[in-house]
């Protein structure tokens, strides 16, 4: 059952709400971000694990004018509103497009500095889900969400273990600075656009066997990873512009970063993308190779990775970088 068009009788409150229509929930496409992800709240943070909630609640209502600063997702954010803005200057009437909503288990009574802090930096998130300490994560399947970005890594599992595409940010370690005109999103390949199925032959059989496996099933598509419907999602509104003549404008541009090599395992990761009619711009295949030097390069406003190994890489080097907690290297990584 659709959830009933936010434009009825009652509608919600504009929150920096001056550029444009956002898409009703039905055709946008949903990123839900957390407080922590798109905010700088590690002394909020501090003060809430250290005194508890009610000294957290009156520090944030003492401190309501005072603007936040941007955390991990924030510059992520501010590049979908601008393909936003693109998108409404080519189809002033579709509605397909982002919607961001804040995602948070904070209290109602620190909405108004969330608030304050969004209409300074003159964001558009309309819609808030506050949940005064309950995980949000039954909301993210109400609100229709497409992609999930929180800095707390066990809600982030659990929205996984629902099935949303979903991943933990971490701040760069260094401050670079992002294209203003272009969202440029960077993912791994195994275990993020694609399933976990040759990384398990990579940990239990080792390299030789994975190459071996992978050019015997070259013309088998992998089966999708939990990242590979936001690609699409990027894909299709990347065609809207082709469909414009805006190929060479287009305000989105994605990248696959895997430590796969070229000769011996990349043919089956492009055919794969073929298959399932997605284009990705560019293709670096790194053999092995670290990925932070890389990714200093392609200045990405997001990277997904599911091993914390190349997402630590990433952070020290300047990337911010989301860690996507799926299949076997999990498994690795806690035991080790």
């Amino acid at each position: 059952e659709q959830p009933p068009p936010s434009h009825g009788a009652d509608p919600a409150p504009r929150a920096g709400g001056r550029r444009g229509r956002l898409g009703s929930p039905q055709h946008a496409i949903t990123v839900a971000v957390s407080s922590r992800a798109l905010f700088d709240l590690v002394e909020e943070r501090r003060i809430y694990e250290e005194q508890g909630v009610e000294k957290y609640v009156q520090y944030q209502q003492e401190n309501e004018n005072v603007t936040l600063k941007p955390g991990p997702a924030f510059y992520f954010v501010k590049a979908l509103e601008h393909v936003n803005a693109r998108l409404c200057e080519l189809y002033p009437d579709d509605e397909e497009r982002f919607d961001i909503v804040l995602m948070t288990n904070n209290h109602a009574q620190v909405g108004v500095r969330l608030i304050n802090s969004i209409n300074h930096y003159g964001l558009t998130i309309e819609r808030f889900c506050m949940t005064g300490g309950k995980s949000p994560v039954g909301y993210l399947t109400a609100y229709l969400t497409n992609l999930y970005l929180s800095a707390d890594s066990e809600k982030v599992q659990e929205a996984i273990e629902a099935g949303i595409a979903s991943a933990t940010m971490f701040t760069a370690n260094k401050d670079v600075s992002y294209s203003d005109t272009e969202l440029r999103v960077a993912f791994d390949g195994d275990a993020v656009l694609f399933s976990d199925e040759s990384e398990q032959i990579v940990k239990e059989q080792g390299l030789d066997r994975f190459f071996e496996h992978e050019q015997l099933n070259e013309n088998k598509p992998l089966a999708q990873g939990p990242l590979k419907g936001f690609l699409e999602d990027l894909g299709k509104l990347q065609k809207k512009f082709y469909a414009k003549n805006e190929r060479l404008n287009c305000p989105i541009r994605t990248f696959l970063v895997t430590a796969r090599s070229a000769a011996s395992s990349g043919a089956r990761v492009l055919k794969t993308l073929r298959s399932w009619g997605l284009e990705i711009d560019e293709a670096l295949f790194l053999a092995g190779a670290p990925k932070g030097p890389i990714l200093v390069k392609i200045r990405p406003h997001i990277f997904f990775d599911d091993q914390m190994f190349h997402i630590e890489g990433a952070q020290k080097l300047g990337t911010i970088a989301a860690h996507v907690p799926y299949g076997i290297a999990q498994k690795y990584h806690k035991s080790s």
